[in-house]
């Protein structure tokens, strides 16, 4: 539960937003059922005194009488309101209410279709039912981790080797980092890594690989700047072999402006990678930045495309107020999603668990 307590925190601007949002439904749906009672109650007339009866000897205390008086709470107790326990506020789940989640969910960028989803299984079975902020979060949590469990999973290892891993993604989506991520935890766990920097257009991504694999005591194999990608994986393909390796990590561009060229050098690297192994690559991870919200939705769309993508690394999620752009891409493209980042360390990049993610999300204090 380490890495919940790391994802609570650093998703704190979209648990908090989504916590203040509900609080508001909330309080918003309360104060509208107290207002009109109140408005309709009458003033209740004074009473007429009545003439005090002479006073009586004091009866001597029943056993009844000692219970009656001990249940009733003694000066401090009304003073610190211990007579009578504050309750959470509570609203009935109703039309109006359910717009407002919805609206809710869609500025947590959960998109319109899944937030309309969530809410009507949230509403099935429990309209009128007057709910708290706390239940309403749990409630919400469900759901979301509903969504998301048929989506989580871990990135397959084959028993043939090397497996060949090949990561698309945008410009600064985080691709770099999260291979060198990758490389370094598959290393701990025993596994033979060989890094290939495939974006032979940015001279800085090659050098942060190097930073990277230095780091994980992993190789990296480069080419000039300029050169060849699929020359260069290729060669790698070759160099993994030769080594033993157990997984080839090939980085590759991540150039959206012009998608003819990506897509056609994406298409060659995967040819001539399969003059050595017809069956690769075996893995395409798309790498996605949280940051950018909803353009991660048509960032799948368009890798889907260019890419036979099989599965979702999400980065970043401790940067953005928006943290349900996940939720939507489970619910529109059920790719698998593999792992989620919530910093810069290596411990930072952790297995996609959906009950924790779900929690963290809504602010709860523990799994779903």
């Amino acid at each position: 539960m380490a890495f919940f307590g790391k994802l609570k925190d650093r998703l704190f601007k979209s648990s908090s937003r989504l916590e203040e949002g509900l609080d508001a439904i909330i309080e918003d749906g309360t104060e509208a059922d107290v207002a009109p009672q109140e408005a309709a109650e009458p003033a209740a007339p004074a009473p007429v005194p009545e003439p005090e009866p002479a006073a009586a000897p004091p009866a001597e205390p029943t056993e009844e009488t000692a219970s009656a008086d001990a249940s009733k709470p003694g000066l401090l107790g009304r003073i610190l309101g211990r007579s009578a326990p504050q309750t959470a506020p509570r609203r009935a789940l109703d039309d109006d209410m359910l717009e407002q989640l919805e609206e809710l969910l869609i500025t947590a960028d959960m998109g319109v279709d899944t937030a309309m989803r969530i809410t009507a299984n949230m509403a099935e079975g429990r309209l009128g039912k007057r709910l708290s902020t706390e239940e309403v979060k749990r409630l919400l949590a469900q759901e979301i981790a509903r969504v998301m469990e048929p989506v989580a999973r871990p990135l397959p290892i084959y028993p043939k080797t090397p497996q060949v891993v090949l990561v698309v993604g945008v410009n600064g989506s985080g691709k770099t980092t999260t291979i060198g991520k990758l490389a370094s935890q598959f290393r701990a766990a025993g596994k033979n890594v060989v890094i290939a920097a495939g974006d032979t257009f940015r001279a800085a991504a090659v050098e942060q690989l190097q930073v990277w694999g230095d780091r994980a005591g992993v190789p990296v194999l480069t080419a000039p700047e300029g050169s060849d990608p699929a020359s260069l994986a290729f060669d790698a393909l070759a160099q993994a072999r030769e080594d033993g390796a157990d997984l080839l990590l090939i980085d590759t561009a991540g150039r959206l402006q012009n998608r003819t060229d990506l897509m056609e050098e994406l298409a060659k690297i995967v040819r001539v990678l399969r003059k050595q192994d017809e069956t690769a690559p075996h893995n395409t991870l798309l790498v996605l930045d949280a940051t950018t919200g909803q353009n991660a939705l048509s960032q799948v769309d368009i890798f889907r495309k260019i890419a036979d993508v099989s599965g979702l690394v999400m980065t970043k999620l401790d940067g953005t107020a928006k943290g349900g752009v996940l939720v939507a891409l489970a619910d529109k493209f059920g790719l698998p999603i593999h792992a989620i980042g919530v910093g810069e360390k290596i411990d930072d990049l952790s297995p996609f668990d959906p009950g924790e993610f779900a929690a963290a999300l809504t602010g709860l204090d523990g799994d779903t």
